[in-house]
């Protein structure tokens, strides 16, 4: 038995999210068909972190063990023989027994992509965000320093139903940039681990900042509040993207 290590990417635009779903297409669940197609084993594939419905990834990492006599790069090509043209795996490698993708992550990076002039993008339309009105990304990377460091992000949480009662809500944020290239406005976000929609409700109250709906200096009173209420709407998903995992 060895334990292997697949870097992925994949267009979550008609996926329900990385994890197997009841009724939905999932990340895990055509992985999983495509490693038994391959080497007729019942394998259960654990990712580095849970993407949610509609957001892709450049490189999600993942592990499974697997008693296949094919080398990693041979089983690598195999795979995206058979996997859909919306997910492939760009790198396959055995690691040690105990290795664990999730566990031993040392940092996620994610970035959320704006589009940010007047014409749409219909290339574009499936990555990013469309924002006709100019933003003040000068304020906006002012807000973003207010949440770098270690604290309790229950004002950025959201979950169906509310937040899991085991979670707790203290995350560590190393790094929350803006970034501008060309027509886009880009937020990068690394941190050991988020909480659910985390990213995406810190990308909606910055996107407020930079349309001047609220001034930079009142993100700091928001995250010290705790309340879900103060921060602002869940931007779209498909606008997100788990670029890389960092592991030592």
């Amino acid at each position: 038995m060895a334990r292997l290590c697949l870097t992925l990417e994949y267009d979550g635009t008609d996926f329900a999210g990385f994890q197997i779903q009841p009724n939905g297409r999932s990340v895990q669940a055509v992985l999983e068909a495509a490693v038994f197609e391959v080497t007729r084993e019942e394998r259960r594939v654990f990712p580095a972190g849970r993407t949610d419905s509609g957001v892709h990834a450049r490189g999600q990492v993942a592990h499974l063990d697997s008693t296949t006599r094919l080398a990693p790069a041979e089983l690598a090509r195999a795979l995206n023989a058979v996997l859909p043209r919306d997910m492939a795996v760009l790198a396959l490698r055995e690691v040690a027994p105990d290795f664990d993708a999730r566990r031993d992550a040392l940092a996620k990076t994610y970035s959320y992509r704006i589009l940010n002039r007047a014409e749409p993008s219909p290339l574009r339309a499936r990555f990013s965000l469309h924002l006709r009105g100019a933003l003040d990304t000068a304020a906006m990377g002012e807000a973003a320093k207010a949440l770098l460091g270690t604290h309790d992000f229950s004002a950025f949480r959201g979950a169906p139903g509310g937040a899991p009662e085991d979670e707790r809500p203290r995350r560590s944020l190393e790094r929350l940039d803006v970034e501008t290239r060309g027509d886009e406005v880009v937020l990068v976000a690394e941190g050991r681990s988020f909480l659910r929609h985390m990213v995406r409700n810190i990308a909606g109250t910055l996107i407020e900042v930079g349309q001047g709906r609220r001034r930079a200096a009142d993100v700091a009173a928001v995250l010290a509040s705790r309340d879900r209420a103060r921060a602002g709407p869940t931007a779209a998903a498909h606008a997100l993207c788990l670029e890389s995992v960092r592991y030592r």
